[in-house]
């Protein structure tokens, strides 16, 4: 049995575009080409797809992926590793919910006699949550600029727990200062603004240095991946747009 490239974009929710590139680059050829151009997939090609997506989901680049599929390896063995991988988001993701329940229960409940909000352990704000600028664009940086991907792995295997912990507290402060000249309406250009993307360059500087091309592209990273967009919007909507812009502009005015 065989499926257009309209049937499998329909079943996949990924796109017509989406799929002839992954032809173009070798990584999922359809099983043939019709007379008149179009591609037809077979079982074969719906169960690669779907180990795809999958690592595209752990945030696998394309090249390594392509690399992983024409292994020898068995492919059940390796569907139970994308499995246990999968597993251990689940349990990531269940800790994140009970992080914000903790906070709403806070927020609704705990108030001092002014009627003030008190958050009784305010390291319980940030329990389940990534760095945001580790995991969430490490693929994005693998595929697009390799040497710069190596530099930061090493950089990060070097820290410890703790400097792991201090970080993820220290981005998570600055998008919420962030997110406060926002609603400020603060525009990205602002001074205030612009000193915290200095910090933000300054940050991302510990593990590999952007030019102003990989800057900007890290900053459309942020707003158009949907996992990093809905981080963002967890502090503000709209924030991963504010943030992308201000990228913007510190490239165009301190990295060109």
């Amino acid at each position: 049995m065989a499926w257009s490239i309209a049937d499998v974009a329909r079943m996949s929710g990924v796109t017509s575009r989406t799929l002839r590139h992954y032809d173009e680059i070798g990584l999922l050829p359809p099983a043939r080409t019709g007379s008149n151009g179009h591609r037809y997939y077979d079982e074969a090609g719906l169960l690669r797809l779907q180990q795809i997506l999958l690592m595209r989901e752990l945030g696998v680049g394309l090249r390594e992926i392509r690399a992983a599929l024409d292994s020898p390896a068995d492919r059940v063995t390796v569907l139970r590793e994308h499995h246990r991988r999968l597993l251990a988001e689940r349990d990531r993701l269940d800790t994140l919910s009970r992080t914000v329940e903790r906070t709403i229960a806070e927020l609704e409940e705990d108030k001092d006699d002014n009627g003030m909000i008190k958050i009784n352990r305010p390291e319980n704000l940030f329990e389940g949550f990534e760095p945001a600028d580790s995991h969430d664009y490490d693929a994005e940086v693998r595929e697009r600029w390799p040497a710069a991907w190596e530099e930061s792995r090493q950089a990060v295997g070097a820290m410890t727990d703790a400097d792991k912990e201090q970080w993820q507290r220290e981005v998570t402060a600055q998008l919420i200062r962030l997110a406060d000249l926002m609603a400020t309406g603060a525009p990205a250009a602002h001074p205030a603004v612009q000193a915290e993307m200095e910090t933000h360059y300054q940050g991302i500087c510990r593990f590999w240095t952007p030019n102003a091309e990989s800057y900007n592209g890290l900053g459309q990273t942020y707003a158009e991946d949907p996992r990093m967009r809905a981080n963002y919007d967890k502090i503000a909507p709209g924030l991963a747009d504010y943030q992308r812009a201000a990228m913007a502009v510190y490239a165009e005015e301190r990295l060109s």
